[in-house]
């Protein structure tokens, strides 16, 4: 199990398909958990050290911790399909973290184990998720063997 925490409101209309499409498609280990947690009412630093206060109340010590950020490493997808198939056969619970508006703080940044960026472009954070969900699907599929994805 996948568990994918992000900053913000609810799942929007436009973006609940898509993530529904991937989401029946995953298969253990895989599958995939939302967890929404809402924006901070702070701004700026306040509310980036809110938000990270509380993604990190949901870590435990075990958790194998993807931080998105446009900061992050440059993966393709066949090196996060290798990344992710090493972290399973260790027991470890993946963790993958959207935070919100302002980022995360230095805390969380250090506690993660993979910082990743999808692009060095920055999108809305409700793309973001189907970015992310269609690319754990990717990766699976790699490791699979099976043809979705194409070199």
């Amino acid at each position: 199990m996948i568990t994918i925490i992000a900053i913000g409101k609810k799942h929007e209309d436009w973006i609940i398909e898509g993530l529904e499409r991937y989401q029946k498609r995953l298969a253990k280990p895989w599958n995939t958990k939302w967890v929404l947690l809402p924006h901070s009412p702070a701004e700026g630093i306040g509310a980036r050290q809110e938000e990270s206060a509380r993604i990190l109340q949901r870590l435990s010590p075990d958790d194998f911790v993807v931080l998105l950020d446009e900061r992050g490493k440059l993966l393709d997808s066949p090196a996060l399909a290798k990344q992710m198939e090493t972290v399973f056969p260790t027991g470890k619970h993946v963790v993958c973290i959207i935070g919100g508006a302002y980022g995360v703080n230095d805390v969380l940044t250090k506690r993660a184990n993979l910082v990743w960026s999808l692009s060095p472009l920055v999108f809305p954070h409700q793309l973001v998720r189907l970015i992310l969900i269609e690319q754990i699907y990717r990766a699976q599929e790699i490791v699979l063997g099976h043809p979705y994805h194409h070199i």
